[in-house]
């Protein structure tokens, strides 16, 4: 049965100011291991043979502000470059809400607790593409692990555009969602009840809560409890709680991501002059108990 929650503001404070990136900083997409000592990410990139933009660090996407809404994009539009906008704050345990609109197809996210240099942390999913998760969770940097209740696509018109999600087809998927992928979650909505509380070419609500030393972290769009995560007792092949925190300690940054393409997904990662939108960005901040702090 879907799980429903309605949320309040009190004790919260903005993240962004609606008029400036005040407060947050640009970073490349750039690739370090694929888990704390582990092979490089390059490095498997090329035996894959997944080709990327050359001198990335030179290209940390393009982020503005526009009638009060934070943009990110490729940096050129359609240029394959990707990056992120990250906090210059780090936060231990808290709530985020924000809301999002991101183009189709357009593979963004959200990161907690994230190294201020480097690509390391948790990232909530808003792969708005095919074959992508909203509202599950992916390890940059932690064993690549993969833990989502379901994947999206994309209906379309008799001229091909889109008009809105469906549910993805495994048996046509590009990276299908497995009962291995489910199983990482302490909690995985059904696909049906996310996609009525989603709303298509709008602005959706995305909460998430982040709680934790290795934290157990939640989420919910529209108010729908879309997935949870206990990433102290996440099992999945090469990750290691305690390597985990040893990397990532018990703070880090927030950041939101623009999704560089490459030679397997091409531009139905990121499609050419495709954005990500962000507005009403807000945070409160909790003790390790998960209660409020005080004044």
């Amino acid at each position: 049965m879907a799980e429903t929650e309605t949320h309040g503001d009190a004790g919260f404070v903005p993240l962004f100011d609606g008029t400036t990136l005040s407060g947050w900083r640009t970073v490349p997409r750039i690739y370090g291991t694929l888990y704390p000592g582990g092979p490089s990410v390059l490095e498997l990139f090329e035996k894959d043979g997944r080709e990327l933009p050359a001198e990335p660090e030179k290209h940390p996407a393009r982020w503005f502000v526009e009638n009060g809404v934070l943009v990110g994009e490729q940096d050129t539009p359609g240029s394959g470059y990707g990056g992120y906008l990250v906090t210059e704050k780090a936060f231990g345990d808290f709530e985020l809400a924000l809301e999002m609109r991101p183009d189709w197809p357009a593979d963004t996210g959200v990161m907690l607790r994230r190294r201020p240099d480097s690509w390391e942390g948790f990232q909530v999913l808003v792969d708005h593409r095919p074959s992508g998760g909203i509202g599950g969770f992916f390890g940059n940097g932690l064993a690549s692990f993969s833990a989502v209740p379901f994947a999206v696509d994309v209906a379309r018109d008799d001229s091909g555009r889109p008009t809105g999600l469906v549910a993805d087809d495994p048996s046509t998927s590009v990276e299908p969602v497995t009962e291995e992928k489910r199983a990482r979650l302490t909690y995985a909505a059904d696909v049906d009840d996310f996609l009525k509380a989603w709303r298509w070419d709008e602005w959706n609500e995305l909460r998430i809560r982040c709680v934790g030393a290795l934290p157990v972290i939640t989420t919910w769009v529209n108010g729908l409890k879309v997935a949870e995560v206990d990433t102290a007792t996440l099992d999945s092949p090469d990750y290691n709680p305690s390597d985990v925190l040893g990397a990532l300690g018990e703070r880090g940054h927030i950041a939101l991501e623009v999704h560089d393409n490459d030679s397997y997904f091409g531009e139905a990662r990121w499609g050419v002059g495709a954005q990500c939108r962000w507005r009403n960005i807000r945070i409160k901040e909790l003790t390790p108990i998960g209660m409020e702090v005080s004044e």
